[in-house]
């Protein structure tokens, strides 16, 4: 059993939910299916400060697995939220190059990539000038995108329970019960109230697959959403394919990129995308929680991008780099999924984009468009940044090649 030393007295209720032990079988979930860990593999685990039960979990069923190795890199908040307060401004995009350089290598020793998602301060940034927010990224780093199209890694990124995150999903319960609770619907979630876990996301991602073929045969030129605060047409490119959660590698190994997956998704035409759209959720990324974005579109550009709440923290990350204000990725999400009924707020783009159809600014996939001379059209950015859009009052309709619509998502339930 793993003990959870900053809750001791929840720790042996969160051990067990539905009767499972959750931090193990995530775990076996994570290392076996997500990142499917092959043995001699050597594996690169992301966490962070306050996540070490699942960490060394997944240490642990990555080794009984065979692993070669488990490289372990923790990356602190409270040292970025530091420099964001006192670091010279002209300093904060600054990366050592060694950071860039591990993740290059790590697709050369064709590795196994597991990542932990959650905030585990997620107020902490609260008194940083949300401009200076948008200008460190890290841990997010540029190289991670051309690894990831070259198909050199076998990874997952899943979520990972911690006390300060449970406050803020769940801030009317007490501290204890709300780390329960959130506990109880990452297992929920993942699927570890299943007899079989494993077997119930194959059964869920040949769902996904079957939709995915689906789109594709329908021949799509466009996508249109519309609804409260939205009226928006995305552009497609001719050779354009959807995709879902099940990818992979150059050689061979088949994996889940995210624990959970709901989406069908592909990377959209950069130039042609119009009109205006408001999230249905907030967005927690950089430190910063953005809220109410609304964004308007001009021939594929974001010209004119508003919040509620941390508008200065998006606005920046959309002047990063030429392509940051255009689309990279645009992906639709039926109610079928386990998180979008649970009708909650997870500030983890994980979880939410999981909820609720969604499109991402920046860089796009390669692996996305079938054919290499298109492949050049594809959006290129340091950054890669979801926000949902979808909800149960969006609609979602095609235009196929010839110009007939077809209706595709309807109060969340597909249509094809």
């Amino acid at each position: 059993m793993v003990a959870y030393p900053e809750r001791g007295a929840v720790a042996l209720r969160l051990s067990r939910v539905a009767g499972v032990d959750t931090v193990r079988a995530l775990a076996e979930l994570i290392v076996r299916f997500g990142a499917n860990v092959q043995p001699g593999q050597i594996v690169a685990l992301s966490s962070e400060p306050g996540k070490e039960p699942l960490t060394r979990a997944v240490a642990e069923v990555a080794y009984e697995q065979g692993a070669k190795f488990v490289d372990l890199s923790v990356f602190d908040v409270h040292v970025k939220h530091a420099r964001a307060l006192h670091a010279a401004e002209d300093t904060l995009d600054f990366v050592p190059p060694w950071y860039g350089e591990r993740v290059l290598a790590l697709g050369e020793h064709r590795c196994a990539r597991i990542a932990l998602s959650g905030p585990v301060a997620p107020n902490i940034m609260s008194d940083v000038d949300p401009v200076r927010l948008g200008k460190d990224m890290l841990p997010a780093l540029r190289e991670s995108i051309p690894v990831l199209n070259a198909r050199t890694t076998n990874w997952t990124i899943s979520p990972c329970p911690t006390p300060d995150w449970a406050e803020l999903v769940h801030p009317h319960l007490d501290p204890d019960a709300a780390l329960e609770r959130l506990w109880s619907q990452i297992a929920h979630i993942c699927r570890l109230d299943e007899s079989d876990p494993i077997a119930a996301w194959t059964a869920r991602i040949d769902k996904l697959v079957s939709t995915s073929q689906k789109l594709d045969g329908l021949q799509l030129d466009a996508l249109r959403f519309e609804g409260p605060g939205t009226d928006l047409t995305i552009g497609l490119l001719p050779a354009s394919r959807w995709r879902c959660g099940r990818f992979e590698t150059a050689g061979g190994i088949v994996h889940a990129p995210n624990i959970p997956t709901e989406e069908v998704f592909t990377s959209p035409d950069p130039e042609r995308v119009d009109g205006v759209v408001r999230a249905t959720k907030p967005l927690f990324t950089s430190g910063a929680k953005i809220t109410g974005i609304r964004v308007r579109f001009e021939a594929g550009r974001a010209v004119d991008v508003e919040a509620d709440e941390g508008g200065g923290t998006l606005r920046a990350l959309c002047e990063r780099d030429p392509g940051a204000a255009r689309l990279g990725e645009v992906a639709l999400v039926d109610r079928e999924g386990r998180i979008g009924p649970l009708e909650t707020v997870f500030y983890d783009t994980l979880l939410d984009e999981n909820a609720a159809s969604h499109i991402a600014l920046g860089q796009g996939f390669e692996f996305a468009i079938a054919e290499e001379p298109e492949r050049e059209r594809v959006n290129r950015s340091e950054i890669h940044v979801d926000f949902m859009i979808g909800s149960g009052e969006v609609a979602v309709t095609g235009t196929t090649r010839d110009g007939t619509e077809v209706p595709l998502l309807r109060d969340g339930t597909w249509q094809i």
